[in-house]
């Protein structure tokens, strides 16, 4: 079996979060107000802080794109993608990435964002296919409003991983997964080699107290 290199998204390759960014964008487009955005500054906040449980959060938010058509949804996050998300890619990220397909890990990107920004990171990265994220549901064209359970999030990240790892023949227990959040604790304690990165104070506790590494990719 073959080992892999797992890579959070928001606050790990990005140097910020892409709820953000994408809220960012859509206030700027006229799609919502500054209530709106306030809002989803202060999930995107809470959220780091874990003072929100994400789990019930996330679908709760996507709720919000029901109805929309799926293809046009993928449009315009196909521009926020090109214009605003790819500016905050980390160079040190990218790095870490190339280093390890130098070694022939298999690269994945393992984020509790939704499939219209983590699919064409996949892609920007030379890793077409390669990532398991939050994946919203369409029917007849349109988002339904309706996520695949389990949310890939905290313990939902684990279950994705490990269909990942079954699909891939990866095994986890000779991997590496990088990660900012606390939140992301049942996935690193899952690998053989969890690296802290950028991390937040309490999962910068638990690295330090348990010897793991921990990078700064900005």
């Amino acid at each position: 079996m073959r080992a892999a290199a797992l890579f959070d998204l928001d606050h790990t390759l990005l140097d910020t979060s892409s709820g953000r960014l994408y809220g960012q964008y859509i206030f700027r487009l006229g799609r919502i107000g500054r209530r709106e955005l306030a809002h989803v500054l202060w999930w995107n906040m809470a959220a780091k802080l874990g003072l929100l449980d994400m789990a019930n959060v996330i679908p709760k938010l996507l709720l919000l794109a029901t109805g929309e058509e799926e293809a046009a949804m993928r449009e315009l996050c196909d521009r926020w993608f090109a214009s605003d998300v790819i500016p905050h890619l980390t160079e040190r990220g990218q790095a870490r990435v190339r280093e390890h397909q130098a070694q022939g890990d298999v690269v994945a990107l393992v984020s509790a964002s939704t499939q219209y920004v983590v699919q064409p990171m996949a892609d920007y990265l030379g890793i077409p296919g390669q990532f398991v994220c939050t994946r919203l549901v369409s029917a007849g064209g349109r988002l339904t409003g309706e996520v695949i359970e389990p949310v890939c999030y905290g313990q939902g990240k684990v279950v994705w991983a490990d269909r990942f790892a079954a699909e891939w023949g990866v095994d986890l227990a000779d991997s590496t997964f990088y990660s900012d959040s606390i939140s992301d604790l049942p996935l690193m304690e899952h690998v053989g080699r969890p690296v802290a990165v950028n991390p937040d104070m309490r999962l910068k506790r638990v690295a330090q107290k348990r010897g793991w590494p921990v990078e700064r990719f900005y």
